[in-house]
């Protein structure tokens, strides 16, 4: 099997709970030599690692972490291992997408080689060179996060050959990061739920939301067809049959979340990723990752391919009959943030590495039409050490957001926008989200928190100020805010700002509390290429690219000037589904 060219492989992981939970390594015999055994934090908890050596060689690496996300932190644990041994060398680097579970190996991978008492620099090990690759299929399909899997498997559930190319050397992109959950209107779920809900609600919160900037044709279909999404995700096994929930800017409880097998609701991204990832492997859709598409194949006015470049400069060369694009948008490239931003140079992004924006250069050699590239959104609840995204549905669940007085600032169910530019007014410009423990106990979103270290925690409000260092007109504030608020939940009414309280599931009236300092983040790119209803890329004088198609955040119209939080998800798999059926109906006719 090719070193950059793989069949996406279903990663089944048996692991036991780690047994170790300081850096100190353990050494034990091994049947090579000898083993040494460390741990370390990684994205959802501890990682063990045990390294075998045979003198200076390592002969292999295993690893038990439980909390890490299969598809996610377990593939780039997977990928690393192997690059290490290959390589024998441990100074690589950290997988865009999967920083923490890379860094918290490689940190436990460093600390066991140092008690062995070796030098992993590379000196006795090989780098395997890909060779150039040309392939062929009905469909090609660049980028493996949310849309570009969806468009995949849509297409191969039809009977289409499908590659798909992915510049990371995992598949998930931003999709992996998505935290809440996905909007859709008039669902079964909604039904079940006794929510009332309408397209076109979910029309005039998507425009409004927007400024009106959002193309509305873009929006009515959007809107239209995410009942059918939810519907093909549940023939998908993918079930987001959680309780609903309301973001900011909702005029409806129609985010719709996963749960785990207890019942807590976890991250919408990974367990779409996941699931998506394992249907893709059962479909036997080729896949070749840490490859980074370079241009679009033209033939008599035609898209006809693919060329691009593998992680050892090698070329590989796909021809279609049809090219999907879904590369994600640009928020992890700051030159080119601030190229059409430049007032949000310094802010911290929670979008991979790899969302670089690579499809601006190449559909513009097309002469492909853009649309708002400088319409950038920040998130408010970033953690601004890391990048880290604390979900906004904990906010329509019940959290308030305190400034450093110890006072509520804003309605913390409003915009995006809106949140962040009251956030940016604030002494600060860093607040803090507040939690409690009944809001802890249905969530896995907030355990993953702690386990990160992103937490404080105390019994009492006093004691939840003392771990933020309020001082005390700080912390007497704190309480009278949090006693008022919860007169508010009670009431029905916030009289500060607003808030709609019928989503509330609690009053923070009791502890223990636990708070996260947040921000603002660069988080999404509402603009991109210019697409029709149809996801046909349009080009400077408004015709559609024959044969070639886009989806999810590559695409620009959909939100406007601000995106609502459950709309990307929404986004990614009806327009993922729509790319798909509009190549098909193009290839057959």
């Amino acid at each position: 099997m090719r070193n950059s060219t793989k069949k996406i492989l279903g990663v089944t992981i048996c692991i036991l709970l780690a047994l170790f939970c300081g850096l100190a390594p353990l050494v034990k015999k091994g049947a090579s030599g000898k083993s040494y055994v460390a741990n370390a934090q990684g994205f959802g908890g501890n990682i063990e690692v045990t390294v075998y050596v045979d003198g200076d060689t390592i002969t292999d690496i295993t690893y038990e972490a439980p909390d890490e996300t299969p598809s996610v932190g377990g593939v780039a644990m997977s990928n690393l291992k192997t690059q290490i041994i290959e390589e024998q060398n441990s100074n690589v680097d950290v997988i865009a997408g999967a920083t923490y579970s890379s860094t918290g190996f490689l940190e436990a991978v460093n600390a066991a080689l140092n008690e062995a008492g070796v030098v992993a620099d590379g000196s006795n090990g090989t780098k395997t060179v890909a060779e150039d690759y040309e392939g062929t299929a009905d469909i090609v399909v660049i980028g493996g996060g949310g849309a570009g899997m969806t468009a995949a498997i849509s297409a191969a559930e039809e009977g289409k050959s499908v590659i798909l190319l992915e510049k990371n050397s995992i598949l998930g992109g931003n999709t992996a990061r998505a935290s809440s959950g996905m909007n859709a209107a008039e669902t079964h779920y909604e039904e079940e739920q006794g929510v009332e809900d309408s397209v076109q609600s979910f029309i005039d919160d998507t425009m409004a939301s927007g400024k009106n900037m959002n193309d509305p044709e873009l929006v009515k279909v959007l809107a239209e067809n995410t009942s059918g999404a939810i519907d093909w995700l549940d023939s998908e096994g993918i079930e987001l049959n959680g309780p609903l929930a309301t973001m900011g800017g909702l005029s409806a409880n129609r985010t719709h979340r996963p749960v785990d097998a207890d019942g807590n609701i976890i991250p919408v991204g990974s367990y779409l990723v996941d699931k998506l990832s394992a249907r893709m492997d059962e479909l036997g859709i080729e896949v070749h990752t840490n490859t980074a598409a370079t241009e679009i194949i033209m033939e008599d006015g035609k898209a006809a391919g693919v060329k691009a470049t593998g992680s050892s400069g090698n070329n590989v060369t796909i021809h279609a009959d049809a090219v999907i694009v879904a590369t994600g948008g640009f928020g992890g490239n700051m030159d080119k943030v601030t190229e059409y931003r430049p007032d949000l140079e310094g802010y911290i992004s929670t979008n991979v590495t790899t969302a670089s924006g690579d499809a601006i250069d190449f559909l513009g050699d097309l002469n492909a039409d853009f649309v708002d590239l400088d319409q950038i959104q920040l998130h408010p609840t970033v953690v601004p050490t890391d990048g880290t995204l604390v979900g906004e549905a904990l906010r329509g669940d019940g959290a308030i957001l305190v400034n450093k007085e110890g006072h509520r600032f804003f309605n913390e169910t409003g915009t995006r926008d809106e949140v962040s530019a009251a956030e940016i007014e604030q002494p600060t410009g860093n607040v803090w989200l507040i939690v409690n423990q009944d809001m802890y106990e249905g969530s896995a979103v907030i355990s993953k928190l702690e386990k990160g270290g992103y937490l404080v925690n105390g019994d009492t409000l006093d004691d939840l100020a003392k771990a933020m260092e309020f001082d005390a007109d700080a912390t007497a504030a704190l309480k009278e805010t949090v006693e008022t608020w919860s007169g508010y939940v009670a009431s029905g009414v916030d009289e500060d700002f607003g808030r709609e309280i019928g989503a509330v599931k609690t009053d923070l009236s009791s502890g223990p509390y636990y708070a996260v300092n947040v921000g603002p983040g660069i988080h999404h790119c509402m603009g991109g290429v210019k697409i029709n209803t149809s996801a046909e890329v349009i080009d400077t004088d408004g015709n559609p690219i024959e044969g070639l198609y886009a989806c999810g955040e590559v695409t620009g119209g959909i939100h406007g000037a601000n995106r609502l939080g459950g709309n990307a998800v929404a986004d990614i798999v009806v327009y993922g589904r729509i790319a798909a059926e509009s190549a098909i109906e193009y290839i057959d006719k």
